[in-house]
């Protein structure tokens, strides 16, 4: 997640909106206990439509589309319990002094009538700048018919002080994220053989004392699809980028101060749409 602004979930890449630290995709509890992991190698980790790549040189943004990430977690289910807990990581890059996410989740899962429901917390960690900590509790609901596919509504409600160091909690700011709410619905189905079409949207509703430095609330979406190889591999391409990039710009090239301001500086949108590959394989 990004707070130059990562979200949100559990990158989904697809994996921060759709699979992985979210730990929120409903599912049937499975009928014995079992420990599931995986890794992926990304063409970029984008977090709620938000690059998690941003700091380059003399620590301006950057504004390439290819940074890669190596991402990699588990997760383990309680037999038919229904409880679970998991862990997942990414390499990161948006605070000095860190350069890996680590997110450590918990929670229950069961059905209500047609649907797969799912409740937990999450806690996003920055080893070496815990200003970005935040911790999130989560409610989600799944539905999945085989004509028309699987639809997945989650809500995350932020309860630590700040959410991924936009309030600046952590620095004396006075100001909180607490009750930051983000809001996504995702879909898939598959529409060919070993092809599954996926696309979600989400709302951040950032919180007033967030909003108060100017920062908006906004819409991501990924949109993409899928290809299994068989054997636990395969490969996803998505789209994925958020609106309000004004709200969210980084300096880029500081340009040249002729003494009346600065001229040829650039910034950079990490809510910039972006096209985006990630292998995966799961053990």
């Amino acid at each position: 997640m990004n707070r130059t602004i990562r979200a949100m979930p559990p990158a989904l890449a697809f994996a921060a909106v759709l699979a992985l630290p979210c730990a929120a995709s409903a599912q049937a509890a499975p009928d014995a206990s079992a420990i599931t992991a995986n890794i992926s190698l990304t063409t970029n980790y984008k977090f709620r439509g938000q690059d998690q790549d941003m700091l380059g040189k003399n620590d301006y943004a950057k504004t390439r589309a290819f940074k890669p990430a190596v991402q990699g977690g588990f997760d383990y289910a309680f037999g038919g319990s229904g409880f679970y807990v998991g862990n997942w990581n990414s390499s990161v890059n948006w605070l000095k002094g860190n350069s890996i996410e680590s997110d450590i989740y918990g929670g229950y899962k069961f059905r209500a009538g047609p649907f797969d429901m799912d409740v937990g917390a999450l806690t996003y960690l920055y080893p070496g700048n815990s200003s970005g900590n935040t911790t999130e509790v989560y409610g989600a609901a799944g539905y999945t018919d085989e004509t028309i596919g699987a639809f997945t509504l989650k809500y995350s409600h932020t309860v630590s002080k700040d959410y991924f160091g936009y309030a600046g909690n952590k620095a004396g700011s006075g100001l909180k994220g607490t009750n930051t709410g983000y809001l996504n619905l995702a879909y898939s189905k598959e529409i060919f053989p070993k092809v599954t079409l996926k696309a979600a949207v989400g709302y951040t509703h950032m919180s007033s004392d967030i909003r108060s430095l100017g920062y908006k609330s906004y819409v991501d979406y990924n949109v993409g699809a899928s290809y299994d190889f068989g054997n636990g591999l395969s490969l996803a391409g998505s789209v994925q980028g958020a609106n309000k990039q004004n709200a969210y710009l980084s300096v880029s090239n500081p340009g040249v101060d002729l003494g009346f301001g600065a001229f040829g500086k650039q910034t950079y949108s990490p809510n910039k749409a972006r096209f985006i590959l990630t292998l995966t394989k799961t053990l």
